[in-house]
């Protein structure tokens, strides 16, 4: 059999040290001097990960022997000898576009799962000689090594969450050589674990930068309201660098607010002033006002908007009055180019058909979405449910399964914590009870409530019967005790019997907190029309919202709720032919955008909920 050595990545990883630590995450990227590496990358399957172990099966940047051992090369920039054992360049492979997934760019690709390597060659000239200079990826999934200039940066896990290195000492000003090594691979260890209902884009699924920087700057801050305050804005800002005693300024232009603090020794400083005659944001009136953070000459702009959230007993209030969530639940998928969607023009197509359904509110499901769908949805006075990939059977017992979930919890709470529509934040979904299970979620839990004090915790959770009696249902689960808001998937109607049991069935909520309906609904094939006793029609899945809507309507403290889903979506677990072919259905809106029945019945509830509310 043939050996196959993909020899440019040899050299790459033999002569590989890490040059680059992990640096803590650098928010707000859109508004620094950026370089966009998006665009065309060439690549190289590499199914048997040849270009990372050797025939031993051994990783090859851990062994700097190997060059010598297998006395080969590459180089990329000159024409090889004649002599030369070349079975792999970068140069003559085909491109794929950055983002976007390479399933849904080559017809050869659609199911792989395994790992291919991405190839980026660029110049760079600083701005300025002493700045600094970092890699941002939006996100790659699932694991990434990135390598710049024949040494290693670094290693990402985890599949929707962004994360930076510091590459000052590595770049060139010419010909630099950018290779990452993307694995989607699923694994039992891994968040999400092997078995989802979703499919599993694999690749760089979101935008590559290079972020410019000054010497000392402000890495990371936090400006919103305090917990219970309608006026008092709490937070902090961090500075990196070497010079972190300083002094920043805070301005409000429009509110004609004006302050400094002061950083200590570690680059931090508290931050507390007064939000004196705002506007404060609101899905009638999603105000955001320009917020100015100045280090000597550098100034930094984030549009912040400021609310406040609470609860009181079983109601939600925003800004002191009750509010109830009119919402859907999402995907992160363009459908009609059956891709993760990616930029924000993909961002305002999806949260215009939720805004068409009349809605207030969207869970992102089942992992963190991209920045540009939280930001489009603070823009459209839409609040958001944001979630990490603890999803159905995780390895609970594993303490770098837990590892994982937790810095994925951090990079998103992070990366969003200053967007005002961001409400919840969900550490699982329909994950089934344990002792292991909970200990895991409510750790979680602490770190949320360790990093931001204000937003509600919660998770999609599984009702229950009361004493098998069926008719009866339930939330019969230690965690829920943990949580903010009670939030559970239901599925009367389509898994649990036909719509009619939704005529018989009562509920009782033990729990003195605000419900959210986190899934209910059922499929439908767009265009197949048939009466309503026929699964899969257009008109099943409308009496199965008109029934299910009747039955949740008498939960006495229910406070929103968010059905299964906005749009169909492509699922592995979903292939009956000709109805499916590849798509979970259940969408009120088929893939290309074109409305279902349910899709009305469902507006004229949330039509009715708004006037009420």
């Amino acid at each position: 059999m043939k050996i196959i050595r993909i020899l440019l990545l040899s050299v790459f990883i033999a002569l590989t040290s890490i040059s680059g630590a992990s640096t803590p995450l650098i928010i707000n990227t859109s508004h620094r001097t950026v370089t966009s590496l998006n665009g065309h990358w060439n690549y190289i399957i590499d199914q048997y990960e040849n270009g990372y172990y050797n025939y031993r099966y051994q990783p090859m940047d851990r062994d700097p022997g190997y060059e010598n051992n297998h006395g080969a090369y590459f180089n990329d920039y000159v024409q090889q000898k004649k002599t030369e054992l070349i079975e792999y360049n970068f140069s003559n492979s085909p491109t794929l576009r950055v983002p976007g997934s390479w399933n849904a760019q080559e017809e050869e690709l659609f199911w792989y799962e395994g790992t291919i390597w991405y190839r980026k060659r660029f110049d760079y000239s600083k701005k300025d000689e002493n700045n600094r200079v970092f890699l941002y990826f939006g996100a790659i999934n699932y694991e990434a090594h990135i390598y710049l200039n024949g040494h290693k940066v670094g290693r990402h896990v985890g599949g929707f969450t962004p994360f930076n290195f510091e590459i000052t000492d590595l770049l060139k000003e010419k010909e630099n050589r950018l290779v990452v090594k993307v694995d989607n691979k699923r694994k039992k260890e891994a968040v999400p674990t092997l078995n989802t209902d979703w499919f599993n884009y694999g690749g760089i699924t979101r935008d590559v930068k290079l972020v410019e920087t000054s010497p000392t700057f402000i890495q990371d801050y936090h400006l919103q309201l305090g917990k219970g305050s309608m006026n008092e804005v709490s937070g902090f800002i961090q500075l990196n660098g070497d010079d972190l005693q300083q002094e920043i300024s805070i301005e409000i232009p429009e509110l004609k607010i004006e302050t400094t603090v002061n950083t200590n020794k570690t680059g931090k400083a508290p931050v507390n002033f007064e939000l004196k005659n705002a506007t404060l944001w609101s899905p009638d009136n999603p105000k955001l006002y320009d917020v100015y953070l100045t280090l000597n000459d550098n100034c930094l702009i984030d549009k912040i908007g400021f609310r406040n959230i609470e609860t009181n007993g079983s109601d939600i209030l925003l800004n002191g009055e009750k509010v109830f969530l009119r919402g859907i639940s999402i995907h992160e998928e363009n459908g009609t180019r059956g891709d993760r969607a990616c930029n924000a023009e993909d961002a305002r197509m999806i949260l215009g058909r939720a805004k068409e359904l009349n809605c207030n509110f969207v869970r992102l499901a089942h992992y963190p979405h991209n920045e540009y769908m939280i930001k489009t949805a603070e823009e459209m006075g839409i609040m958001v449910w944001s979630e990490i990939p603890v999803y159905w059977t995780i390895d609970w017992n594993n303490p770098e399964t837990y590892k994982n979930a937790s810095q994925q919890l951090e990079d998103i709470i992070n990366r969003d914590k200053n967007r005002a529509n961001v409400i919840i934040w969900s550490v699982a979904n329909e994950t089934p009870v344990s002792d292991a299970r909970t200990k895991f979620l409510t750790s979680l839990i602490d770190k949320a409530r360790s990093m931001d004090k204000v937003r509600f915790i919660s998770a999609a959770l599984e009702k229950h019967t009361i004493s098998r009696n069926p008719y009866v249902v339930s939330i019969e689960d230690p965690f829920a005790q943990y949580v903010d808001v009670l939030s559970f998937n239901q599925y009367i109607g389509w898994y649990d019997g036909l719509p009619d049991l939704c005529n018989q069935t009562t509920w009782t909520i033990k729990f003195e907190k605000p419900v959210i309906i986190s899934e209910f609904g059922g499929g439908a094939l767009f265009g197949f029309h048939a009466d309503k006793n026929t699964r899969w029609s257009e008109e099943f899945q409308e009496d199965l919202y008109v029934q299910n809507l009747k039955m949740l309507e008498k939960i006495p403290k229910l406070s929103g709720m968010t059905p299964w889903i906005l749009s169909d979506f492509r699922s592995p677990r979903r292939m009956l032919p000709y109805i499916q072919d590849g798509w979970n259905r259940k969408g009120v809106f088929s893939e290309n955008g074109e409305k279902k029945k349910a899709f009305y019945v469902l507006k004229k509830y949330y039509t009715k909920k708004e006037q009420e509310f």
